[in-house]
């Protein structure tokens, strides 16, 4: 097993002054850390750990042996690189903030809300202009179920489902994706309007689906799941989530890359709730920060997840607003650029909260320092 070398963000920070400008932007958002752990793991462990400011960064790269410093040097590149807007059709997406994408299920069986839009369209349609009035970037749309246990959809029902939703959200002038692993789909899709496709196999459900996105030229989501086949969650044998899922998204993005995707099109998911225990989901969501060192826009899917039911009594689906909530801040605070959620005005009256108090320690620390006595 190679060594290998992780920059981890350790330290939030309210604003640069706070530390006297001794801090990283993550990912050109809204989000600083001060300081961070750099972790060299050899079989399976780690071997060596540095705490150090970006002040300090450069002496560690530079002690490191030159294949690991290439890769850390990489990722700290990465954790402070702006990404461009999305634009997707008439709208333009920015990601220096974090981003509410709204799902609208087609489907008879989703865990959520499975069959309350599949065969009435009106239903879905106010559904998707509600979410769209409420403030979300973009509407998610799916045809296929991939709960855990969740049977395969027919290449066809998917079709029939998806297309309509596509077409009555492009009349809206909507922000598109679609959650497909099909290249069938994904292609009808992207003809319909769709701007987006998001795939929960990360390109791997059909050998088709990297040559069609590198032709088509739209973002693409690649999330974790450690299952093949129909049963995404299956296979899940981690040495370490953290570090086996940052691994297993930086290859499939270097295959899609490999393919011809344009890097700057690529959105990394870490997949939580796929094929990950309790304890699992919860080391993905504490290191979220440590992701931005694969240099792509994020995505976090947490939204009533069964994990939020497990701290909280077995709540069921529909109850599970509050631990949204949680998770969709937890993930800002990590500096993820996208959010793909249920209850969408919730959530973006969180999000203008959140946002009002990073633009607001932008500028009070000065003011509150300058007013203390001099020592």
């Amino acid at each position: 097993m190679t060594d290998k070398i992780y920059i981890r963000p350790i330290g939030p920070s309210e604003s640069p002054q706070s530390e006297e400008g001794d801090t990283v932007r993550l990912a050109g958002g809204m989000v600083y850390a001060h300081r961070f752990a750099v972790l060299h793991r050899s079989g399976g462990k780690t071997v060596q750990r540095w705490l150090v400011a970006p002040s300090g960064m450069d002496d560690v790269l530079s002690a490191l042996p030159d294949d690991l410093a290439s890769a850390a040097q990489a990722q700290w590149t990465a954790l402070g690189a702006t990404h461009q807007p999305l634009h997707l059709g008439d709208r333009t997406i920015v990601l220096d903030q974090p981003q509410i994408m709204g799902i609208l299920n087609v489907t008879p069986d989703s865990f959520s809300d499975g069959g309350e839009f599949l065969d009435d369209v009106e239903a879905g349609r106010a559904h998707a202009a509600a979410m769209l009035e409420a403030g979300a970037a973009m509407v998610d749309i799916g045809g296929e179920s991939t709960r855990p246990g969740a049977p395969a959809t027919w290449e066809g029902d998917e079709l029939e489902r998806v297309l309509p939703a596509v077409e009555y959200c492009s009349a809206m002038g909507a922000a598109i994706s679609v959650d497909t692993r099909r290249p069938a789909v994904m292609e009808a899709a992207l003809d319909a309007g769709a701007h987006i496709i998001n795939d929960v196999s990360a390109l791997r459900h059909d050998p088709r689906s990297l040559e069609l996105m590198a032709a088509r030229g739209c973002p693409v989501v690649l999330m974790h799941a450690p299952g093949e086949g129909e049963d995404l969650h299956r296979n899940a044998n981690y040495l370490n989530v953290v570090f086996d899922v940052f691994d297993w998204l930086q290859a499939r993005r270097d295959a899609a890359i490999a393919a011809g995707i344009d890097r700057a099109n690529i959105i990394l998911d870490p997949g939580i709730g796929f094929g990950k225990s309790l304890a699992e989901n919860l080391a993905l969501m504490n290191a979220l920060p440590l992701f931005h060192a694969l240099g792509q826009p994020l995505l976090l899917g947490a939204s009533r997840k069964r994990m939020i039911g497990a701290l909280s009594n077995e709540a069921p689906a529909e109850q599970r607003l509050g631990g949204s909530i949680a998770l969709t801040i937890a993930g800002m605070n990590a500096g993820v650029q996208l959010h793909r959620v249920h209850d969408v005005a919730p959530a973006v009256q969180a999000r203008n909260v959140w946002r009002g108090m990073r633009d607001a320690a932008l500028t009070d620390f000065g003011d509150i320092a300058a007013d203390l006595p001099a020592r």
